[in-house]
């Protein structure tokens, strides 16, 4: 009954059959920094309400200007606990499994991608979004991947196109290099990008400003919730229009 009021509006526009199948899709999400929490809030708002959270990092300081999880408050706790709090409060009837492990070519099989239906990639280090994107193309489920969020600034420039369609996009061209030399995606997949490239016109953080993440950055980039949160957004609309196609 609660799904039914909660979701009265999404249903309106949809129709039930269509909530039906977002109900009982499963969802796993890689990344819940700038791009993904977005992405996660957005799809338990859409109804989701099978959702696992990956990532190991915890709050720092320097996420607060554009993830979700993000606050003075939450400082030093682990994102996915504290998105699991807030999504449980959107929807307390929604499975919130979530996972901090960092997801790399030792700990892939761990997490099972055939058992899901829509697997999403917010991640950023390179060699691990790699693995993930070549081992999530082998599973039957549909492959949504972000791009590179950074130096950017206007989100009307986002687009989405198939991951060998991506023009301008520094991560992608990084990606493809690598897959030439090793293995490549089995099936094409959909990725929400940006073309525009600013350069940091600030000093870098100082080590006391660090994000703690769980793999060390080449360099650490400008970035803005106006471009991450429609990133995320954006790759929440690709499943959510997906499920409603079929």
């Amino acid at each position: 009954m609660l799904y039914n009021e909660l979701f009265a509006r999404t249903e309106l526009l949809v129709g039930p059959a269509a909530m039906e199948r977002i109900a009982s899709s499963k969802v796993i999400l890689f990344g819940v920094g700038g791009v993904g929490s977005w992405c996660a809030e957005a799809l338990i708002r859409s109804g989701i309400m099978h959702l696992t959270l990956v990532d190991s990092d915890r709050v720092a300081t320097a996420n607060i200007n554009r993830q979700l999880p993000a606050t003075t408050l939450t400082v030093g706790e682990l994102k996915v606990e504290v998105m699991r709090r807030r999504l449980l409060e959107i929807n307390p009837e929604a499975q919130i499994t979530i996972l901090p492990i960092i997801y790399s070519a030792e700990t892939s099989a761990s997490f099972q991608l055939e058992q899901y239906d829509y697997i999403i990639d917010a991640i950023d280090s390179l060699s691990h979004k790699v693995h993930l994107l070549v081992a999530a193309s082998r599973t039957r489920a549909t492959l949504f991947s972000s791009m590179g969020a950074a130096l950017k600034i206007d989100p009307q420039q986002i687009r989405v196109a198939e991951f060998w369609k991506v023009r301008g996009c520094k991560l992608a061209s990084a990606l493809r290099q690598r897959m030439k030399k090793n293995e490549k995606p089995e099936k094409p997949f959909l990725c929400v990008y940006s073309e525009e490239l600013l350069s940091n016109r600030g000093e870098e953080a100082l080590p006391d400003a660090d994000e703690h993440g769980s793999f060390r950055k080449a360099q650490t980039n400008g970035t803005m919730v106006q471009v991450t949160a429609v990133f995320g957004f954006t790759l929440s609309s690709l499943v959510i229009q997906d499920i409603v196609r079929h």
